[in-house]
């Protein structure tokens, strides 16, 4: 594996990039033991003759079938692992799947063909393909998924008043313009749910045909990107966003926010770059 990757150019920015990245959630304290995941859709980078034979590789099964996905590969972080080691050595805690040609299960492709069968991608699988499903079918960009729990976020969604999509984009949009400016779609709010299900999966995916990040209440968000760094900073953007309402919180007063005027008047500058 490591010898395909050095080999591709492209592939290997995308690991660097991804390792990267989960420095970032770990000093941001996003990242606690082994929380959150990222995934990324190689397909257009992977050469054919790479992976010519993958009968060596074990295929498991999915529980639905992700047709638009067929036969496409993504670069995934693995269940269990944590993102400060997928920092110092991303591909023994990352895996790169193919998805079968009708969809409905997976060759998982390994450093080394031995450990295959102990190694599995995110617990959050579910989520990461039906999101990229979604993509596929509406025919975007968007290649990047990740999930990390940000902190001041993850608390707004334990403030009963934050525990709609309006209000807490009111709020987020509010406390700087960036917010507004980098984040045009906002925040969208998804009740608490079990994680690793198929409901939360479809729950987040309502979310994100409409919003930039998905909000699970109590848990953390998901966002999608055209690149792991955008990805990112729209996680970023909108998580300083929180910090600043909780800081003036801290301080004795509710912040005031951008009012209505101001954040018409920068939804119509984003239409002048748009």
């Amino acid at each position: 594996m490591k010898e395909i990757i050095k080999q591709n150019a492209d592939l290997e920015k995308i690991v660097l990039d991804v390792a990267e990245i989960a420095q970032y959630l770990w000093q941001n304290g996003w990242a606690e033991r082994n929380a959150g995941n990222i995934s990324v859709n190689i397909n257009d980078i992977i050469r054919g003759h790479e992976f010519n034979d993958l009968s060596e590789f074990p295929i498991f099964q999915l529980n639905k079938s992700y047709i638009e996905l067929s036969s496409k590969y993504f670069f995934v972080t693995g269940t269990g692992k944590r993102m400060r080691d997928i920092a110092k050595s991303p591909m023994k805690n990352a895996i790169i799947i193919r998805i079968s040609e009708d969809g409905n299960s997976y060759t998982l492709i390994s450093r080394y063909k031995s450990d295959t069968y102990e190694f599995r991608p995110t617990s959050e699988l579910p989520t990461h393909l039906g999101i990229h499903q979604m993509i596929a079918q509406r025919g975007t960009n968007e290649k990047v998924i990740i999930h990390t729990h940000a902190n001041e976020l993850v608390a707004l969604t334990h403030n009963p008043e934050f525990k709609n999509t309006d209000t807490i984009n009111t709020v987020l949009w509010g406390m700087h313009p960036e917010a507004m400016v980098f984040v045009p779609k906002g925040v969208g709010f998804v009740p608490y749910i079990m994680p690793g299900t198929e409901e939360i999966a479809q729950a987040t995916i309502i979310e994100l045909k409409h919003h930039d990040i998905a909000l699970w209440e109590k848990h953390g968000v998901f966002a999608i990107g055209e690149t792991v760094f955008d990805t990112f900073d729209s996680i970023d953007i909108i998580s300083k966003s929180a910090k600043i309402y909780f800081m003036c919180k801290s301080a004795g007063f509710t912040p005031e926010g951008l009012d209505s005027k101001q954040l018409y008047d920068l939804k119509e500058l984003i239409k002048n770059f748009s």
